[in-house]
């Protein structure tokens, strides 16, 4: 008779460290976690947010659940105190951003549950969600943004143009050429620049279907600020200058 294999040392080895660190980490209150939130700046917090988004994007490509031992240990870190605020602004850019729903399967593991969202909220692949976020940024700027300004932007959300990404490929192509041909956005070369600088602007695509009253309430959420503390931005929106009804981007393209 054919006897099972028991388990190797080295996995139960293994398997008795994870449910460690999981033990080890305990959610801090809400008490504990507002002091931390003093004692950080809101750049930083975005930071650490946009680490724990791209780290999670990319597990995802392995269909492989986030431990939260394993995000607290490997990306979290000092910032443990205000772990439910990252994972909530995290699960708040997945909505908004990508179209995605960040899940808690059980209390140790985290997935991203795809397809919840209608395109009419929000951009429902990765692609329109890279594009929303330079339109958002374009319109929050003041209709128009230099190059280095948009690439800065990207990197804060660990998409560099100078590298290629599992997602998007080749970043600055599909930004430069690709958006551009479809009209989403207009690239131009700034006159008398030395070195030669060139600055983005909303084509006229994205005039016909991104709504900026959607972009300016996304904001607000991101920020947790009322959309109308950006004055300029909200009589914008509001005063019928974006002829975009529907506040939806065609994914027929992507």
């Amino acid at each position: 008779m054919t006897q099972r294999k028991r388990p190797s040392n080295t996995l139960r080895l293994s398997q008795s460290k994870e449910e460690d660190e999981d033990v080890t980490f305990t959610q801090p209150s809400s008490s504990q976690v507002q002091r931390g939130l003093e004692k950080l700046t809101p750049a930083q917090v975005d930071q650490k947010t946009a680490e724990v988004v791209q780290y999670i994007l990319v597990k995802d490509q392995k269909k492989i659940p986030v431990r939260r031992a394993e995000l607290v240990k490997n990306i979290v870190k000092d910032y443990r105190t205000v772990y439910p605020e990252i994972i909530k602004r995290a699960k708040r850019i997945f909505e908004q951003v990508f179209g995605l729903k960040l899940v808690e399967i059980d209390p140790k593991n985290h997935i991203l549950n795809k397809n919840v969202l209608s395109v009419h909220r929000c951009p429902s692949n990765p692609k329109t969600g890279l594009l929303f976020v330079i339109l958002s940024v374009i319109f929050m700027k003041g209709g128009i943004v230099r190059e280095n300004q948009i690439w800065n932007t990207l990197k804060k959300l660990r998409v560099d143009p100078g590298q290629r990404h599992e997602e998007f490929g080749d970043v600055r192509k599909v930004v430069t050429e690709e958006f551009v041909r479809q009209r989403y956005l207009e690239y131009t070369r700034i006159p008398h620049t030395e070195p030669i600088e060139y600055e983005f602007r909303w084509g006229h695509r994205a005039d016909m279907e991104v709504s900026k009253a959607q972009i300016l309430e996304f904001m607000g959420q991101l920020h947790e600020q009322d959309p109308r503390s950006w004055s300029q931005q909200y009589r914008e929106a509001h005063t019928g200058s974006s002829s975009a009804s529907s506040g939806s981007l065609s994914t027929s393209t992507f």
